[in-house]
């Protein structure tokens, strides 16, 4: 499983003319599956993403976390994360979960964040989506549950 976690000042999903998924201060994490990752891989990345210390402390230290802080967390299905642009000019996605596997991933991803204190909001799967964002930093971080950057 990839992410991209930005810490955000707010940020918002629209889809379809409306707005399906809204926070305030917290993360916007950017989740793609690929067909190896299990329960665990996501136990993983939810975990390392509500645990990061990536807020600041009163020093203006990045010592707090999303559960420290009490922020918000944003969901986004983005297949694109397993685009191999190594080759050619047109990204190949041959390493990201079918389509039918990676729904059923993000909704097990989303019933496991469902489980924690603090707020959840999710975009929506295979949709057509506007991510708006205000990255506070900015910070941005790159995560795989599989291999190191």
């Amino acid at each position: 499983m990839r992410g991209v976690v930005q810490r955000v000042s707010r940020a918002r999903v629209e889809t379809g003319g409306g707005t399906v998924g809204e926070i305030g201060a917290g993360i916007l994490l950017l989740a793609g599956f690929t067909a190896g990752d299990t329960g665990s891989d996501m136990e993983w990345m939810l975990d390392k993403v509500v645990n990061l210390r990536i807020f600041e402390d009163s020093s203006g230290r990045m010592n707090l976390s999303l559960m420290d802080t009490g922020g918000e967390l944003l969901l986004v299905p983005q297949f694109t994360l397993y685009g191999d642009c190594r080759r050619g000019r047109r990204p190949s996605f041959s390493d990201a979960a079918p389509p039918d596997m990676a729904a059923r991933m993000f909704t097990e991803f989303l019933n496991m964040a469902g489980g924690l204190p603090v707020k959840v909001e999710s975009g929506v799967f295979q949709a057509d989506m506007a991510v708006e964002l205000v990255n506070q930093g900015p910070v941005t971080l790159l995560l795989d549950s599989k291999k190191n950057f």
